[in-house]
């Protein structure tokens, strides 16, 4: 009998709450098989069975907070069943054939003379002539008239274009309101989000970016970059790299506050916010400064697609100093993001899209990005806020680094 138990994931984590069994009792499992899911206020996971056996209790239910090592379920080893080798029966003898069926008699003929072509037409076709209405002489079947039959009936014109039915909120009948609760991860962020708002002097700043010469760099590596790796190359990467720059530049804003401390950290951990089917995640990209462009892609698309199958570590989602959220891929020009603490800045990301511009009293076409700050105003001063956009805004108008 081997018990499981509700890990600990990481050193700050004193509970968690079970969402989801994958296996139910009475089923096998097999060791490292996800057994179920859990939620803390760190990160969404499978936890995977410790043992291979059956599943012969399951002592917490699904939405259920317990504290670290409760245990939650007992899995019955249960050896594995050896069949004894016994000699195979003489194989049945075959059924015997069963007598082909008779041919169709062939299709009756009108009386009355038909040309030789219309036989053949009726033999290929299997056609009862009998059915066909002659409009030759006398009322003789032509070829014509074969074809006619033949021919499939026309379509029924299509209904006139009509706008399409909205579907319907609820069923005919229902009440006029449905209760459902929360989810334990939309639990944690409204509770993240509130204290965020509670605790930091949020304001925000806009600055307006041409990403012509980013666009540029990325439609010349794009293909090639898909061939090597396997997954395209974004704006997000490009993004990352200029504000891991900046922040070398401004150090304050990679800092934290801890009451009236300020913690400054010498190494830049930018968090890349996620969005999943129920909520939303921010992985760690770790020594950010230290990877170029196609380092960054490499980790953002690594991150983003284990926070999606939830095997992300608890460590990954942890000692960010910087975040990133990319409202822009879902068609978004602007936001003002919650600051996710306890950083004191976060840069929300447009989209990127062509517009005309004026350059040197002449109109262009540029691709722009209009790119946002929200910074915690009882460290970040506007003008800092302000100068360290200008520096990000620099790197990516003037960009000039290889992608690889």
């Amino acid at each position: 009998m081997t018990d499981v138990v509700m890990p600990q994931m990481g050193e700050s984590i004193v509970e968690g709450t079970l969402t989801k069994w994958l296996k139910k009792p009475g089923e096998r499992v097999e060791r490292d098989e996800p057994l179920f899911e859990i939620s803390t206020d760190k990160v969404d996971t499978e936890i995977p069975s410790p043992a291979a056996g059956v599943v012969s209790a399951v002592l917490v239910e699904e939405g259920q907070t317990v504290g670290i090592n409760t245990v939650v379920a007992r899995i019955e080893e249960v050896a594995p069943v050896i069949l004894s080798p016994v000699s195979s029966p003489e194989p049945p003898a075959p059924p015997p054939p069963e007598p082909e069926p008779e041919p169709a008699p062939a299709p009756a003929e009108p009386s009355g003379p038909l040309s030789p072509l219309v036989r053949k037409l009726a033999r290929e076709h299997n056609l009862d002539l009998s059915r066909v209405k002659g409009t030759g002489a006398g009322g003789r079947i032509t070829k014509q008239d074969v074809e006619a039959r033949l021919a499939p009936a026309a379509p029924p014109p299509p209904p006139p274009a009509a706008m399409p039915a909205m579907p319907p909120l609820a069923p005919a009948g229902a009440p006029r309101t449905r209760i459902e609760p929360m989810s334990a991860m939309r639990i944690k962020i409204a509770e993240h989000m509130v204290l965020s708002k509670r605790t930091s002097a949020h304001v925000t700043t806009i600055h307006r970016v041409d990403m012509t010469k980013v666009a540029r760099m990325r439609e010349r590596y794009k293909a090639g970059f898909q061939a090597s790796y396997g997954f395209s190359l974004t704006y997000l990467p490009f993004l990352t790299r200029a504000a891991a720059v900046a922040l070398r530049h401004f150090p304050l804003l990679n800092a934290s506050l801890d009451g009236h401390n300020i913690i400054h950290h010498n190494e830049i951990n930018i968090g890349i916010a996620v969005a999943l089917e129920n909520g939303l995640i921010v992985p760690v990209v770790r020594g950010a400064d230290e990877k170029n462009v196609a380092g960054l892609q490499r980790a953002i698309v690594d991150l983003a697609a284990r926070a999606r199958s939830r095997q992300l570590k608890p460590d990954e989602v942890q000692g960010g100093t910087f975040s990133i959220t990319n409202f822009g891929s879902y068609g978004s020009l602007v936001g003002t993001p919650i600051i996710n603490q306890p950083q004191v800045a976060i840069m929300g990301v447009g989209t990127v899209e062509k517009a005309p511009v004026v350059i040197d009293d002449a109109i262009a076409i540029r691709s722009i990005c209009l790119l946002s700050l929200s910074f915690d105003h009882r460290l970040i001063d506007g003008a800092l806020a302000d100068q360290f956009m200008s520096k990000v805004k620099q790197v990516l108008e003037e960009w000039s680094e290889e992608v690889l």
